[in-house]
């Protein structure tokens, strides 16, 4: 017969507190072996133990407690795993999210940031293969993921960079059109495949360096520029993905334009404005 171990001692021997265990108790995760009916004590036994511990590294790790069942009754080793897996997955991406929030700050914060080289281009009209569509701004990532890859399969042969042109409605709303595009002289039509003529437009335009988690930091330097060269933006925002992730793993390679369209206050839309900046 297994000795019976207090709700004190059994917290000791599985760092799980005492108020926890009384938690998981009331939840159906962790019942005791015994409830003393006349005093409410409640007592665990030693082969308790190793399932206290799975349960502690699984809340250390944020497992919700719905998953802490789930887990726990899943009688076959590899659904346990692949639970334990989904979870750590969703940790990884959140850790993620983190690294570049603090990367940004650390950005922004800096004392003196490097500073970003804004000019103003002439970009003449462009044909281009393009797909398009209403996007949600949660959704843009994995749309383009799949779009390119259309886009790909529809033109084998390299002709220049890929791009994409960005409603402001995306970023204000968070819902707006784009337009991800290869350049090609003969545009074909094939699936959502289809020919573009690009207008032609006056971009300021900078280079961001590196993977895209900052890059609003980039967008805001540009904004900053504009904003203090008496510039106006007259359109979608237009980004040119000189090195990204089809061309390289190493996220410090990549290179993407950001081009507002843009029109000097002074002149108007539609006429000159040129310049550049250190």
């Amino acid at each position: 017969m297994s000795t019976r171990l207090s709700i004190g001692e059994f917290s000791r021997l599985t760092h799980l507190s005492v108020r926890s265990l009384r938690r998981h108790h009331e939840a159906g995760l962790l019942v005791p072996a015994t409830v003393d009916p006349a005093t409410g004590y409640r007592y665990y036994t030693g082969e308790q133990i190793p399932t206290a511990q799975v349960i502690h590294r699984l809340r250390e790790l944020d497992v919700p407690l719905a998953a802490v069942q789930r887990i726990l009754d899943a009688a076959d080793p590899g659904a346990r795993a692949d639970l334990v897996a989904e979870h750590l997955h969703r940790l990884e991406a959140e850790l993620d999210r983190t690294r570049a929030a603090v990367r940004s700050l650390r950005r922004l914060l800096a004392p003196e940031p490097a500073p970003v080289r804004v000019e103003v281009r002439a970009v003449a009209a462009t044909s281009v293969a393009a797909i398009e569509a209403d996007v949600a701004l949660d959704d843009v990532l994995s749309w383009y993921a799949g779009a390119m890859a259309e886009l790909d399969a529809a033109l084998p042969v390299l002709v220049g960079p890929p791009g994409g042109v960005y409603d402001n409605a995306l970023f204000e709303v968070g819902r707006g059109h784009v337009l991800v595009h290869r350049p090609v002289d003969d545009p074909p039509r094939t699936g959502r495949v289809h020919p573009v003529e690009l207008p032609a437009v006056e971009l300021a335009v900078a280079t961001h360096v590196g993977d895209h988690d900052d890059i609003e930091v980039t967008y805001g330097e540009v904004g900053s520029w504009v904003v203090a060269n008496a510039l106006q933006v007259a359109g979608p925002v237009r980004e040119t993905y000189l090195v990204g992730p089809r061309d390289t793993d190493d996220a410090s390679a990549w290179r993407t334009e950001i081009g507002w369209p843009v029109f000097s206050v002074a002149t108007g839309p539609g006429q000159s404005a040129s310049g550049s900046a250190p």
